[in-house]
């Protein structure tokens, strides 16, 4: 362990929600719930006006609308998030070239390996200001967590949300932890949390008393372990600037079964390029292509295919990821489908395309994630237009899309540094209205970011 709190954890307070609202005047201040917006979506994040109607992450969207009916709710934008993550993470990484991103919104931070901090007083201006040029230069807020090692950096970023700094101070983590409940610790679930209960552990003071003996007994060898430590605020884990991909894959989920085996075909096929591209814009390529499928009655089935050497050629992935499906029963109809590429490598192996069947110079297939195969026939489709996204019109400039049904669209056009705009709806194939790429939350030397 440290002698001082040099160890800084980032969480975005609210992160997707937020960036909702700051980018939406109308929102601020409101309950909106970011999701999939189908029968079977669930809550990707919430504004904390949300939560006051016990809205969370993970859970069901149809319960979210029970519980919050008057909320906003808006489709993911990750190209949106990532955008302003990058922004996040460059800031990071001026203060140390030890940087750990766990996700879009969260990261830890070695201050002592960037020379950004010493001791408490030093890592407390560090947290300061990171959190002052976050606000700066995306317009959102987060929590910041110091202390001497991971696990109670990560506490203490707990305690100070929303949009707050707490430092727990070396020699003080004990006394800190002792009357948590268990379920503060890393690693303890609803199941451990519930076997623990059971057996009279409710604190990490009690964790510690019980003894390790005992906990090993409980939970078996290395948990029990390193659940010991953990109450006695033991952590030596490093913080890792770089961590090993394993894999590239990418699933969608749909609302209604899919029953058609054409429709699945197509899907797959679909699914397989956006892999691609995931893999090409990483500088990735692998040697295993998998198959994943979740039928009607929620059995998942996985399938691989081992090529000969690492490729990132979308029609290889596309003919193995077919073959795969051929040895699938998709027959009482499909809710989920994924592909996915591992044993990965920085380089590919030009030769494989050969491994495709029916080899061509030429596939003639888009990379668009919305094409399909080439020897399918084109139909024309709806213009859809989902709730939170980006528009733009001839006549009234930038807005986003409220709500869309029965041949309708509704548009509020506002942007983040104007008033709450206006609400104008038009036919789905306006011609008039086009969709639109987000707009910097921050105006000025970093909107370009």
């Amino acid at each position: 362990m440290r002698s001082a709190p040099t160890i800084l954890h980032l969480d975005m307070d609210a992160f997707f929600a937020s960036a909702e609202q700051a980018s939406k005047p109308s929102l601020r201040g409101k309950a909106v719930i970011v999701g999939g917006l189908g029968p079977r979506g669930v809550v990707a994040t919430c504004s904390y006006e949300a939560r006051v109607f016990g809205v969370h992450s993970a859970m069901p969207m149809a319960q979210a609308r029970r519980l919050a009916p008057n909320a906003a709710y808006l489709v993911p934008r990750f190209a949106f998030y990532r955008a302003i993550s990058e922004q996040v993470m460059g800031l990071l990484r001026e203060l140390s070239p030890l940087v750990e991103p766990l996700s879009l919104d969260e990261a830890f931070v070695d201050l002592e390996a960037g020379g950004a901090a010493w001791d408490d007083a030093s890592a407390r201006l560090a947290g300061a200001k990171l959190r002052a040029d976050i606000r700066a230069v995306t317009g959102l807020t987060g929590s910041v967590g110091l202390a001497a090692s991971k696990m109670l950096a990560k506490i203490a970023s707990e305690q100070a949300k929303p949009d707050g700094l707490v430092v727990i101070e070396p020699g003080t983590e004990r006394a800190l932890l002792g009357p948590m409940p268990v379920r503060t610790l890393p690693g303890v679930g609803p199941a451990t949390g519930d076997h623990l209960r059971r057996v009279g552990i409710h604190t990490v003071e009690e964790i510690a008393e019980a003894g390790e003996d005992e906990l090993v007994r409980l939970l078996g060898k290395a948990h029990g372990h390193a659940l010991y430590a953990m109450a006695l605020a033991h952590d030596e884990r490093p913080v890792v600037a770089e961590r090993e991909t394993k894999s590239v894959s990418v699933e969608d989920t749909y609302d209604i079964d899919i029953h058609d085996r054409v429709r699945v075909g197509m899907e797959v096929q679909r699914l397989a390029d956006r892999c691609v591209r995931r893999l090409r814009s990483a500088g990735l390529s692998g040697r295993t292509i998998v198959l994943k499928v979740r039928r009607y009655d929620f059995s998942t089935l996985t399938r691989s295919e081992t090529l000969r050497g690492p490729t990132d050629d979308p029609a290889v992935v596309r003919e193995a990821a077919a073959r795969l499906l051929d040895s699938v029963d998709t027959t009482g109809g499909v809710r989920l489908l994924g592909v996915g590429v591992s044993g990965l490598a920085d380089y590919t192996q030009e030769d494989l395309f050969a491994q495709a069947a029916g080899e061509q110079e030429d596939s003639g297939v888009a990379e668009d994630a919305d094409d399909v195969p080439a020897e399918a026939p084109v139909v024309p489709v709806e213009r859809r237009w989902a709730s939170g996204l980006d528009v733009t019109h001839a006549e009234f400039g930038h807005g986003w899309v409220q709500g869309s049904g029965v041949g309708r669209v509704t548009v509020r056009f506002e942007t983040p540094d104007s008033e709450p705009g206006r609400v104008r709806t038009f036919r789905v194939d306006d011609p008039e209205l086009e969709p639109a790429e987000p707009l910097p939350l921050v105006r000025g030397p970093f909107a370009e970011a």
